[in-house]
Formats: structure tokens, C-alpha cells, sequence
């Protein structure tokens, strides 16, 4: 099998996996001549930065070869699919043949398990060590860590890489003992916790370094510590391969970003395979489901909600509005917010207000009293604040919620706020 034919079948494997943003990487500046690439600029996968930057990384899998028997993996032991794999150095030149030719700015490394664990996992290193010692390449590399590899073997993968992630895969640890047998829940988290502090550490290393280089008489060309995952560790939950609900979903989220320090859990929506057991269900997850995770993760990280109050029916998020919009709903006698006196906490829980604006109304109140218009001066999105404020010359009508709450005929992807 030539490299073409490798790359069709292994970056096809690795759709499955969504954690592949780029953001929070540092810079790895390579305009002074020495090493290719960069983590910086603007560009198959397109992965979008909380500052809206749109990054293309070559998502791919060492191998589709798999020693497990996970029943929801198109690339399990037991699947009847067509396998690959990548030797170390085609891995290497394909990251460089594409940056090259512009198509990518750095690479996404996930893999089978091949014979075990820790030999996997040196595998995966090995491509980030050439890239970064031989060719000195400076662009983004996102390493899959395989759950139970060695302390030592972590350690080597965040020298290399700029984010590591190991994936929780499923919200029980009941269901992952059900429909993958070999991984374990603790174990997962073992792994995760070895990498949060040394992060940690790495974190204190720069911070004292700093210290030492501001000095007087401190020599500013001091080295620096070296580097350990950059970008921090994220990990990625499949919503519907079982009976978990939104809540619980959101209170393992919410569990992981306080005790695990990640930057991001990625949702992604159950969606059968062939021959797929019968432990699963047979209809795919509805992607507006996954959405909506996305859109209450966001609430949790940036608004001040709590995993429990998001969730206000019967465990599930509404398909039909958007988290926030549900929340206030749900939550009458909280409004109307008089736009001149409620704390920034309050109006951040107001639809159609983003961090942004709301910034911008507390900026503009201590001048001035506030007026309808500076709401409608703030984008169409406001308009949707307009029935849960009140402001000098405006008072919302009944209907004006009524309204919001009718259900849609086809639900939209809702926005974020």
C-alpha cells in the first residue's frame, strides 16, 4: 500500500476525533531562519481559535490497527474495516510535505493501541522528536496520549508536542466498562492527572525564571525552563452511546476543568458504525444535542453558570432553545434586569449579552444613565436582551418573552449568548 492510499484510509479514521484546535500554543517563530513552520497566521482539518483564527493541521492516525474492542470505534479489533500504518518516518515527511505547500500548519497525531500502550505511545513521540530535533519544524503538534503509558513517556510527549489530550470517551465510568472493556475510567484519570501538574510545574518553572530575569543585574538571555504542552491538555466525551444525560455530561465537564486544569472537553455526537453490537443504540445522536454541550460548556467556562442549573428538563438540555434562552425561561422571576444597577454577574446570564457587550454597557452606565438604543447599538444580537431589560425609556411587554418562547419550526444553530 503506497503513502496515498495510507492517508485515505487513516485520516478517514480519524474524523472521529473532535479535539483538534490549535488554540493557546506558543509562538514558535521561524522568520529568523532557522526551522519551518509556525503556529501563528492563518492556513485537511479547519479548526477555529477562540480569536476566530481558522487552522488547518493534518489530523491523522499513526494506525488503524487497534489490540482493543471499544464496540463504539469504527477501528476496534473486531471491525471488519481496512487497516494501515504509518511508518515513522512517512508520518514525518508528510507533515513537512504539506506545510510546504501550504495546506497546513502543524500536525494531530492519534493511534491504535499497537502491541501495547507505551509502545504506542514512543511511536507517537518519535514522530514529534524528527520533526522537532531533525527538521526543526516550529508548527502546531497536538499528541494523543495513550491512557496508562508510562510517567516517563508522558513527560518525553509534552517536551514535543504543544497540547496533549486523552480522551474520557464516555460521562460513566459504568458505560465505559460496558462498551470498552480494556480502558478504565481511573486509569484515564491517572494519566490526566499526571500531566495537570506538570503542567503545573512547568507553569512554576516560567513563572520563577521571570522572576529571576527581572532582576537587577540578572542576565535576560537566562534560559529558560524547558517547555512542557504549552497549550495544556484537553479530552473528548461521545454524547448518546449511552444513557447519560445532559447533566451528567456537563457535571463530569465541569468536574475535569476544576480538577484537571483542561482548556477544553470536545463533545462529539454518537453516530452508529458497521456491524455495530447491540449494546449501542441503533440511531445516530442528534447533532443539535452537541451543540447545545458546546453551547452550556461555554456558559460554565465563561458566564458563571453551574453544570446543575443549565440543565432544566428532565436532565436534558432543550433542543429548541439555546441554553441561556432556556435558563431565563426557565427562571421568570429573575427578570426584568435594570440595565443601569444589575451586576455585571446578573446581565451576563441575560440572552443576546455577551461578555463583550455587557463590558461595554458597565463601561458606558458610569457616565451616563442607559437607553434602548445603546442595547440596539450593541448588534442584532441584543435585540434578543430587549424583553429581559429594563432601561430609562424602555420596559418590556409580556408578549416580548412569549414570543422568545415559542418553539421554532426547525431549530437553528443558535448563537453562543
Amino acid at each position: 500500500m503506497d503513502v496515498n492510499d495510507k492517508l485515505a484510509v487513516l485520516a478517514d479514521a480519524a474524523k472521529y476525533d473532535a479535539s483538534c484546535a490549535s488554540s493557546g500554543g506558543d509562538k514558535r517563530d521561524s522568520r529568523d531562519g532557522h526551522g519551518i513552520g509556525s503556529t501563528t497566521g492563518a492556513g485537511i482539518c479547519h479548526a477555529f481559535t477562540p480569536d476566530g483564527r481558522c487552522v488547518s493541521l493534518l489530523k491523522v492516525l499513526l494506525t488503524n490497527w487497534c489490540v482493543y474492542d471499544c464496540l463504539y470505534c469504527i477501528n476496534r479489533k473486531s471491525s471488519d474495516v481496512r487497516r494501515a500504518r504509518f511508518s515513522i518516518d512517512e508520518i514525518v515527511q508528510l507533515t513537512l510535505s504539506f506545510y510546504r505547500r501550504n495546506v497546513i500548519e502543524g500536525l494531530f497525531l492519534s493511534s491504535g493501541i499497537i502491541r501495547t500502550p507505551d509502545y504506542t505511545m514512543e511511536q507517537a513521540i518519535e514522530v514529534a522528536r524528527r520533526l522537532r530535533e531533525q527538521e526543526h519544524f516550529k508548527g502546531y503538534i497536538h499528541l494523543k496520549t495513550i491512557p496508562d503509558a508510562a510517567p516517563e513517556l508522558v513527560e518525553r510527549a509534552g517536551r514535543y508536542a504543544d497540547r496533549l489530550s486523552i480522551n474520557v470517551e464516555l460521562p460513566s465510568a459504568a458505560s465505559l466498562k460496558q462498551l470498552a472493556p480494556e480502558k478504565n475510567a481511573d486509569g484515564i484519570e491517572r494519566t490526566m492527572s499526571r500531566i495537570h501538574l506538570r503542567l503545573q510545574a512547568a507553569k512554576e518553572a516560567r513563572r520563577e525564571a521571570e522572576t529571576v530575569r527581572a532582576l537587577p543585574g540578572a542576565n535576560a538571555r537566562t534560559a529558560k525552563p524547558p517547555p512542557f504542552a504549552p497549550a495544556g491538555q484537553s479530552t473528548q466525551l461521545i454524547v448518546g452511546a449511552d444513557a447519560s444525560d445532559d447533566r451528567a455530561v456537563l457535571q463530569l465537564s465541569h468536574r475535569l476543568y476544576r480538577g484537571q486544569g483542561l482548556r477544553r472537553v470536545y463533545y462529539s455526537a454518537y453516530s452508529p458504525i458497521p456491524h455495530a453490537s447491540a449494546a449501542l443504540p441503533p440511531q445516530a445522536a442528534p447533532l443539535m444535542r452537541e451543540h447545545r454541550l458546546y453551547q452550556a460548556d461555554w456558559l460554565m467556562r465563561f458566564y458563571g453558570f453551574g453544570a446543575d442549573e443549565i440543565v432544566t428538563e428532565a436532565g436534558f438540555l432543550s433542543l429548541q432553545h439555546d441554553p441561556k434562552l432556556a435558563w431565563a425561561l426557565a427562571h421568570p422571576a429573575s427578570f426584568p434586569l435594570d440595565v443601569d444597577r444589575a451586576p455585571r454577574e446578573q446581565l451576563l446570564r441575560v440572552p443576546g449579552l455577551g461578555v463583550g457587550s455587557v463590558d461595554k454597557l458597565l463601561a458606558a452606565r458610569l457616565r451616563r444613565r442607559l437607553r434602548r438604543a445603546d442595547l440596539l447599538a450593541l448588534g442584532p444580537a441584543a435585540k434578543r436582551a430587549l424583553p429581559f431589560l429594563v432601561a430609562i425609556d424602555h420596559r418590556p411587554r409580556a408578549t416580548d418573552v412569549q414570543m422568545l418562547a415559542r418553539p421554532a419550526a426547525q431549530p437553528q444553530q443558535a448563537a453562543l449568548f
